[in-house]
């Protein structure tokens, strides 16, 4: 065969090899992506107190401006911050949305107090976990973008709540050792949502706070269900 023939023979093989390199590799990617997608967990709440890794709190260092919020919300084009996003989304009755996202009317319920509030100066978007008590949990370990997406989840519902200011600040940065919704049919919601959120973001709890929720999974929330997915 000629020297010619052989060496375009060869040249083509090459080629075709080149060609099916992108394919042979392009399985595993997908797979190992597929492979990080978070996965949504049910559990009862005894199991889910179980999960809770337990230890010492440790609030050195924590200023309120660690956590940047509210920032632009979900969606950046709306121009409405965190804040209103979830007044928005929160809403029983939506309220009137004029330029600069300044919302007028509407109508919410406070699941904390149950209380009606009509005017959306009346409300605090309250982190589940509070910021002090997240940062004493693990947070402080966390780099400034996922501390700005903690203070901004928006993708877990429970993770931000629309409720009174006055409920909100006598809650400050306490855990529910030391501090529940006053309306007693709160209490379950409370618990399983304190406990989903921390189990989210991999917090952990300290031992008081740990045998505080293995109370309320043994007593009056013994049917309570957490649901919760890992955050990215």
């Amino acid at each position: 065969m000629p020297t010619d023939v052989i060496i375009n023979l060869l040249r083509g093989a090459a080629a075709f090899c080149l060609a099916l390199t992108p394919l042979t590799l392009s399985a595993p990617a997908t797979a190992a992506t597929t492979a990080l997608v978070p996965v949504p967990e049910v559990l009862p709440l005894e199991d889910a107190v179980g999960r809770l890794p337990v230890a010492e709190e440790d609030r050195t260092g924590y200023t309120r401006t660690s956590f940047r919020h509210w920032n632009t919300g979900l969606d950046p084009a709306d121009s409405c911050n965190t804040r209103n996003e979830v007044l928005l989304a929160e809403a029983v009755e939506s309220p009137a949305v004029v330029a600069g996202c300044k919302l007028t009317g509407g109508r919410w319920v406070s699941y904390y107090d149950g209380q009606e509030v009509t005017d959306p100066g009346k409300l605090d978007i309250d982190h589940m976990v509070p910021l002090a008590e997240a940062w004493d949990s693990g947070a402080s370990a966390w780099d400034a973008k996922r501390r700005e997406a903690y203070a901004n989840d928006q993708d877990a519902a429970t993770s931000l709540v629309a409720v009174t200011a006055r409920t909100n600040r006598q809650k400050a940065d306490q855990d529910p050792r030391e501090w529940m919704p006053p309306a007693p049919e709160a209490t379950c919601r409370y618990i399983s949502e304190w406990i989903g959120t921390k189990l989210r973001w991999g917090l952990a709890v300290d031992r008081g706070e740990a045998d505080a929720l293995a109370l309320y999974a043994d007593g009056p929330c013994e049917d309570t269900i957490v649901q919760y997915t890992p955050a990215a």
